[in-house]
């Protein structure tokens, strides 16, 4: 494992079972189904994970690894300008974070990324475990959308490894079950996805989950006008999931073979 896979594992691992521990302290909704519902999602990771391992015999590049191979090639738009470490920073996480956050309205609004990306949005709770719950196709085509994304744009492989922590760590915050104090959350929004925020796009009702599609930035979907500031049936009795909503999404097979399901 290389030294910049070793060290997101590390802090991913590390933002995890902090922000397990919140939610054991201080909830923001009940938990029921934890168990089963935690052990399925692990799954997913690890499937996902045996995914990209396998994909690599046919894509070997890595972000990270691409974003490298660019620099090398003068390829991509950071490559061609000279910027301040500083500024370029700042340039590539606002550039790679309006792509995802295009990925994933996108995938809410083409039929066939939706029936898988989906699965992500079947979990029937919401906590830190469903920020891990991605389809390995999904995971498949997004590893592909950010290959592609890091040829286009030329940011430093440096640059890449900061971004793929700040988006891996702010989709398990922003996913948490934590009660926040409001006046934090109103603070916290103005610049970043807060759980709040995020929940109410897991909202059974279509009108609400087709907005707050932001990661890390909050700033999108104010600028696009995808922006819900609260849920129609409060935070604590709003239903998670989608509206045909059971018990099955808790199962790990059901649930790889979601995409493919008349739903």
């Amino acid at each position: 494992m290389s030294q910049d896979a070793i060290l997101r594992l590390a802090i991913f691992l590390g933002i995890f079972a902090i922000l397990a521990g919140i939610e054991h302290l201080a909830p923001r909704r009940p938990r029921p189904h934890k168990t089963r519902r935690w052990v399925t999602n692990w799954f997913f990771v690890v499937v996902d994970t045996l995914t990209l391992r396998a994909l690599a015999i046919f894509l070997p590049f890595a972000a990270v690894l691409a974003a490298a191979d660019a620099s090398a090639r003068d390829w991509g738009l950071l490559n061609l300008i000279a910027l301040p470490s500083w500024v370029e920073l700042i340039v590539a996480i606002l550039m790679m974070d309006f792509a995802i956050w295009v990925q994933h309205l996108l995938s809410h609004k083409i039929p066939l990324l939706w029936r898988i990306h989906r699965v992500h949005h079947s979990d029937i709770e919401f906590d830190v475990t469903t920020a891990i719950r991605f389809h390995p196709v999904e995971i498949a085509l997004s590893m592909g959308f950010k290959i592609g994304l890091v040829y286009l744009l030329g940011p430093a492989a440096w640059t890449v490894v900061v971004f793929e922590v700040l988006l891996n760590g702010s989709a398990m915050f922003n996913h948490a079950n934590i009660a926040l104090p409001q006046k934090l959350d109103r603070v916290m929004r103005s610049v970043l996805v807060t759980p709040d925020m995020h929940r109410i796009h897991h909202s059974v009702h279509r009108f609400e989950h087709d907005t707050n599609y932001g990661f890390a930035l909050s700033w999108w979907d104010r600028l696009f006008g995808t922006y819900t500031q609260s849920p129609q049936d409060g935070h604590r009795q709003m239903k998670i999931g989608l509206q045909w909503q059971d018990l099955r999404p808790t199962r790990l097979i059901w649930s790889l073979a979601l995409p493919f399901l008349r739903k």
